[in-house]
């Protein structure tokens, strides 16, 4: 353990290109820097934390618990940024990373050593008794997990791109989202080795996904939870029952400010958390970007960053709303953010049939079509909402002259069509009695035939049934076209389909229904 240090005329020039970059407001205090405090767990763990202590009035204590190093970004982005603005800030690795003891049990060990952390802040002469938590992805998970039985400390919480339930993320859809957390998974597994030999695992994922090795040959012995993962196929197995803080959407009381991308891998569950939090507690407000999972730790740290600042002055330090409304989204297609008092606003469904000939129409659809998933050729993913490279807005032109990929296309728009909400889809598919992977997306086709993917669904179908794509706020512009498009999987975003399949639509029961505003 170090001693707290003043930070050093490098630091100080630093966060003021920082704040000009960001538009944050001038800084208010000094502050002192203090690493590798060591954080005791009720069964001998110790947590190593860095603690960032502003010299001149404390509002409170920002907690954020991360699997990831704890310099840069965070240590710059959160740790000297809030407390030279009046917040002691603790920046600690979570259990079996960055030095702190313990094994590594990913997501599942959270809930346990959050309670802990906050008892020994009880301990510390400086804790003013008034705490918030900060983080995104994992560490979004690691607030969740504190909010199922939150202390009565806990004041207000900004949760980005952080899912609520992370079985349903890894398996959910009812196939393995194996990009993603075999790539996750090998990086958390050579990470105390130094960002070279992270840099080398994440090449051996990618040739591995190319030629479809197996994953268990990729992470050796390095990862024993991945391999639980693979082996737990039902999500309602009692296994998956540390991976989830549901009962957090609904018995949290304290200020919720939730920060998401519209091509993040969790957007769905951060709108599932506004919907459920605003039934419960009117205090929660919401931020949707044009970003990607990963975009979050840099592109969209201007909004983030300003915006947790003054949501913590707002609920911690007492000073006046800086918020305009409760929710702000980012409308793609036109590239305008647009504040609203409630997400999704008003509506009106728009009924597009599914024809045979591959067009969409205001009348229903006639005939079928039929296309076959071959699992040694599996239908390959782009861009869209995942976590590994390429992800976000991609061409889909390539992908849609498959064979085992169809398309149903709109006439050129009349006019501007404003999407904002949940499309469904209508889609009677045969696949001979047996539930089958199957991919759906919405994408606006612009005057070069350029197909933008806008939402998607992955899920498992067997007969009739209706899909609901992820939620969007999309502007198609006039003269660009609606397409559906539908495959039999995603690959190496999801697991391969290792069965033969033919699949057949229907199309006069068909339908897809799109929420106007």
């Amino acid at each position: 353990m170090s001693e707290a240090k003043p930070a050093g005329l490098t630091a100080r020039a630093i966060a003021v290109v920082h704040r000009l970059l960001l538009g944050l407001p001038p800084a208010r205090t000094a502050y002192t820097v203090e690493r590798g405090l060591r954080v005791p767990t009720r069964d001998g763990a110790e947590l190593v934390t860095d603690h960032y202590a502003p010299m001149d009035t404390a509002y409170g204590t920002v907690l954020i618990r991360t699997p990831y190093p704890r310099g840069l970004p965070e240590s710059l982005l959160h740790g000297r940024m809030l407390a030279e603005r009046g917040y002691h800030v603790l920046i600690q690795s979570v259990r079996g990373t960055g030095g702190s003891t313990g094994t590594f049990r990913p997501i599942a060990q959270e809930p346990a050593d959050a309670q802990d952390v906050v008892a020994w802040l009880r301990t510390r002469p400086w804790f003013t008794g008034t705490l918030a938590t900060l983080g995104g992805s994992y560490l979004g998970w690691a607030q969740w997990a504190l909010l199922q039985d939150p202390p009565p400390e806990l004041r207000a919480a900004v949760v980005l791109v952080g899912p609520h339930d992370f079985r349903r993320a890894i398996r959910g859809t009812g196939s393995f989202a194996l990009a993603d957390f075999l790539g996750w998974s090998s990086a958390m597994a050579a990470q105390p080795h130094g960002m070279r030999a992270v840099v080398a695992a994440r090449r051996r994922v990618a040739t591995a996904l190319d030629s479809r090795t197996p994953a268990t040959a990729v992470l050796g012995d390095d990862a024993p939870w991945f391999t639980e993962w693979v082996n737990h196929h039902d999500i309602e197995d009692p296994f998956w029952q540390p991976y989830q803080a549901t009962t957090a959407l609904r018995d949290t009381k304290i200020p919720v400010l939730l920060i998401g991308g519209w091509h993040d891998v969790f957007v769905d569950q951060t709108l599932e958390q506004y919907r459920r939090r605003r039934e419960h507690n009117p205090d929660v407000a919401l931020t949707v970007g044009p970003w990607t999972h990963m975009d979050t730790a840099v592109k969209a740290t201007r909004v983030v960053d300003s915006e947790a600042l003054a949501w913590f002055d707002q609920h911690i330090a007492g000073a006046a709303p800086r918020r305009g409304s409760p929710v702000r989204v980012h409308v793609t297609g036109a590239g305008q953010w647009r504040s609203m008092p409630v997400w999704p606003p008003v509506t009106t469904d728009r009924v597009y049939g599914l024809d045979s000939t591959g067009r969409l129409t205001e009348s229903p659809g006639e005939g079928s079509v039929a296309f076959d998933h071959n699992p040694d050729d599996p239908t390959p993913s782009v861009g869209g909402r995942h976590m590994s490279a390429g992800a976000g807005r991609q061409d889909n032109q390539k992908l849609e002259q498959r064979a085992d990929v169809v398309v149903f296309t709109s006439d050129p728009l009349p006019h501007d069509v404003e999407i904002h909400g949940s499309p469904r889809v209508r889609l009677p598919v045969d696949t001979n009695g047996e539930p089958e992977p199957l991919f759906v997306r919405l994408c606006d086709v612009d005057d070069r035939n350029r197909s933008w993917n806008i939402t998607e669904s992955f899920t498992r179908v067997s007969g009739a049934g209706e899909i609901e794509l992820g939620p969007c706020a999309h502007v198609l512009r006039a003269g660009h076209r609606l397409r559906l498009q539908v495959s039999g999987g995603a690959y190496p975003r999801y697991a391969a389909n290792p069965r033969q399949v033919r699949y057949t639509i229907g199309c006069d029961g068909a339908a897809l229904t799109v929420p106007v505003a």
